[in-house]
Parts: C-alpha cells; sequence; structure tokens
C-alpha cells in the first residue's frame, strides 16, 4: 500500500476550518461591534490588556495552536481552489501553498515568542 499524506493534510484542513467556523465569528463580533458600539468598555482591546494577555505563556500557545490551524486550513483551500480554476501542476501548487502556510507558521512562532 502506498504511503500518502493525505490524512495529515486533511486533519489540519479539518481542524482549522472547524476553528474557523467557532472562534472567528465571535471575535469578529467582539472587535467589529461590540467594542465599536459601546457594548463592552472601550479599554476591551487596548494595547496594554491584549498585551498582558499575549505574555502569558498558555495564552501564546492557544493563539498559535487557533492561528496555525488556520493557516493551514486556508492553504489546502487554496490548493483546492487552484485546481478548480485548472491549475493542474499540484506538485508546484503544493509546494506554493504549503510552503506560504509553513513560513507563516514559523514567522507567527517567532513574533509571539518574542512578546
Amino acid at each position: 500500500m502506498a504511503r500518502t499524506n493525505k490524512p495529515v493534510v486533511w486533519g489540519l484542513f479539518a481542524a482549522g476550518g472547524t476553528i474557523a467556523a467557532f472562534v472567528v465569528p465571535p471575535l469578529i463580533l467582539i472587535t467589529c461591534l461590540a467594542v465599536p458600539l459601546g457594548l463592552l468598555p472601550a479599554d476591551t482591546l487596548s494595547y496594554e490588556r491584549v498585551l498582558e494577555l499575549l505574555q502569558h505563556p498558555l495564552s501564546k500557545l492557544i493563539t498559535f495552536a487557533l492561528l496555525f490551524l488556520i493557516i493551514w486550513h486556508a492553504a489546502h483551500r487554496m490548493r483546492i481552489t487552484a485546481h478548480d480554476l485548472g491549475i493542474r501542476n499540484d506538485t508546484v501548487v503544493m509546494l506554493i501553498c504549503y510552503g506560504v502556510a509553513a513560513a507563516g507558521s514559523l514567522l507567527m512562532l517567532l513574533a509571539l515568542l518574542k512578546i
């Protein structure tokens, strides 16, 4: 039986899609509606509060995990979209999409470690 990386790719895709579906809408609600409309205090998203939150190691880990999964979900979605648009050189598309996701994940990790 041939070895394949499909379970890993589909696992990251499914987890990222789930996170995107359940976590991103509340974040949009808070940042785009609740704070600007005055439903939450104005300092809820102040620089100092967000920085304090992101300085905690557990918060860094959770932030990294959530964004990592969303980035890999988007990479796989772009790969499938390229195929649907008629770009059939899957090896090149895969290297570009997953390479950008890997680079983005690494940059995000480095940025979070600097905080």
